[in-house]
């Protein structure tokens, strides 16, 4: 897909990968609208130049805010970064169920319901796509984030039966699988992370080839290691 001259919704635009995409798809020629919670980094992205919408995704409300925000723009481009993990590990603590709940709603929810709310706008534009970021982790899980494991394999799946209904139109559904990336998400986890510009370069480019995924850095040898055996790579991610 050619990106100069085309609108994108970019969910998660404040802060980390998001942060990126946002930068690259503007240098790439494209109209950028984007959308954080957070008020200070909203501020901050808007006196860079981008068109920001104040907006918890976490909630129906949020969803509203930003459809309201939106309404009436011709977007060509729907990527649904926002995402969150959530503390769910009973070898530690019982897990805050509230907070699962407002995880899955932000991870799945809010996609499945952006996706179906401006599927009428994309089928109207000549080229469109939809880029639904999940993670290595929708593969193949890890013990410690079941919640945020089974969100990102939800909409994994979600993507794979959505690009076969779109079929035949002008909506084209991409996947992007990134590793684990050095973002506020991940701290803690490790020193071996992706850079998020690195992550965000390779999203970019597999909008622009029209990939159905962009499985990136690191994922691409998960992805290896599934094909030979889906046991082995759940048996390395389990404990990772």
């Amino acid at each position: 897909m050619q990106l100069s001259g085309k609108t994108v919704l970019v969910t998660g635009g404040t802060d980390g990968i998001g942060a990126q995409l946002i930068r690259q798809l503007r240098d790439k020629g494209a109209t950028v609208i984007t959308q954080g919670r957070n008020a200070e980094r909203c501020a901050a992205t808007k006196a860079d130049g981008f068109e920001v919408i104040q907006a918890d995704l976490s909630s129906q409300k949020g969803v509203d805010t930003l459809l309201a925000g939106v309404q009436g723009r011709q977007i060509d481009i729907l990527v649904n970064n926002a995402g969150a993990g959530v503390d769910h590990d009973f070898r530690e603590a019982a897990p805050d169920l509230a907070a699962s709940d407002a995880t899955i709603f932000l991870n799945l929810n809010a996609p499945i319901r952006l996706i179906a709310a401006l599927m009428p706008v994309l089928k109207a534009r000549p080229e469109a796509m939809i880029v639904n970021v999940t993670s290595g982790l929708a593969i193949a899980p890890r013990a410690g984030g079941p919640v945020y494991c089974a969100t990102k394999a939800a909409l994994r799946s979600y993507s794979q039966a959505l690009r076969h209904q779109l079929q035949g139109t002008t909506v084209h559904v991409l996947e992007a699988l990134p590793p684990v990336v050095e973002t506020k998400l991940t701290a803690g986890r490790g020193s071996k992370k992706m850079a998020p510009d690195a992550c965000a370069r390779q999203i970019v480019a597999g909008m622009e080839s029209n990939a159905e995924e962009a499985n990136v850095g690191a994922v691409k040898v998960l992805q290896l290691v599934h094909s030979i055996s889906p046991k082995l790579a759940r048996k390395i991610m389990i404990r990772f």
